[in-house]
């Protein structure tokens, strides 16, 4: 096998991904659609707001979602030459392309554990919209904003946050990450 082959889907049943700058996409109609039933991971591409359902549509991920993936025995990642990347591999390619990528996988990871659905949060100022049930079965009921233990935060953009997250209706909270484990605090809003 050259380093331009890829490996066989029929002795390979993961889905296979290419990165592509930021992204990593799923070609294959019916790995990607599965990848994204199976969890809301990537967006089909073109579907402005996918529901869960199938799409037979290629699915691009996220550099986060795909590292998640890879981790989890899901998918395989393969670079522009054909060679697979390991996980270790893949974070070190999002580290140099994402600013404080391992504070943003940490948190992500910790929420999927959890149980959440976890999409970007970039329409809402926020790192993360978090579901507990998926888009098209509920509004995201949290945004969550990354931060790591020794950052400081201005007072305005807690109240910048606040305000923001109060006019879409949702409820904010700071995920700090301290080497890896991972607090939250849950802002409460009330009127004096």
């Amino acid at each position: 096998m050259t380093s331009n082959t890829l490996p066989s889907t029929k002795s390979n049943p993961k889905a296979r991904g290419f990165l592509l700058g930021l992204k990593v996409i799923l070609p294959s109609e019916d790995s990607a659609s599965k990848i994204y039933i199976d969890g809301y991971f990537g967006k089909p591409f073109g579907i402005k707001k996918p529901e869960r359902k199938e799409y037979r549509e290629v699915v691009e991920l996220s550099l986060i979602e795909s590292l998640y993936l890879v981790e989890e025995g899901k998918i395989e990642v393969y670079d522009a030459m054909g060679k697979k990347l390991s996980a270790e591999e893949l974070r070190i390619e999002a580290s140099k392309k994402i600013e404080g990528f391992s504070y943003l996988y940490d948190v992500y990871k910790d929420l999927r554990k959890r149980g959440f659905i976890v999409r970007s949060g970039m329409k809402f100022g926020s790192d993360y919209a978090v579901y507990k049930l998926g888009p098209g079965l509920e509004h995201a009921p949290y945004l969550v904003h990354v931060y790591r233990s020794n950052y400081s935060i201005d007072p305005v953009e807690i109240v910048r946050m606040g305000r923001l997250s109060h006019s879409v209706k949702k409820k904010f909270m700071f995920a700090i990450d301290k080497d890896g484990k991972i607090e939250y605090i849950l802002f409460k809003w009330f009127k004096p």
